[in-house]
């Protein structure tokens, strides 16, 4: 049986990576990561690249396809650039600060809100109505993008809250008198 839809990613020197059965594991200037992967989808290292392999063109080796080599792909990104999400804060009163590693929100409640920074995870705040979540994993990087923003999402009439950089709000028309 030949395995076909190959796929390369290109590795920098800087990045090792292990592959085992059913796992692969990069490690780089940044950090380490490692992933699981299915046991019909084939991740072979070939000079400084790494091609993934499907047995067949079935549906669900094509889907096991991309979604393994986009994992490898960011996994190889993650540990030699790293990831970064921007989110702004708009409202009076609504801004943002460090205390030691964790960060603390004033969004309109009667307290601060704080966010712990998990394992591999930094926050940057360089304006009050900034936030920079940065690390390795563009998997952890987003959830905990989504968890600050969640805090307090922009709302339709004035536009207050949080919300990515660049995000776009549609705005509505109050009650007209």
């Amino acid at each position: 049986m030949s395995r076909i839809g190959r796929q390369p990613i290109a590795v920098p020197t800087s990045v090792t990576v292990a592959i085992e059965p059913e796992s692969v594991h990069v490690k780089g200037p940044k950090g380490e990561l490692s992933e699981r992967i299915p046991r019909d989808i084939d991740v072979a290292q070939d000079g400084e690249r790494l091609i993934v392999t499907r047995p067949t063109d079935r549906g669900e080796h094509r889907a096991l396809h991309g979604l393994v080599r986009s994992l490898v792909a960011n996994m190889v990104q993650g540990v030699t650039d790293g990831y970064e999400k921007r989110l702004e804060i708009q409202g009076v009163g609504y801004r943002a600060q460090m205390k030691g590693k964790n960060l603390e929100l004033s969004v309109g409640y009667s307290h601060p809100v704080p966010i712990a920074a998990p394992d591999g995870i930094e926050f940057e705040v360089p304006q009050p109505t900034r936030i920079v979540v940065k690390g390795i994993s563009k998997q952890q990087v987003g959830e905990i993008a989504a968890i600050i923003r969640k805090q307090r999402p922009p709302e339709p009439y004035k536009g207050k809250g949080i919300r990515y950089e660049g995000e776009y709000v549609q705005r509505k028309v109050g009650k007209r008198a």
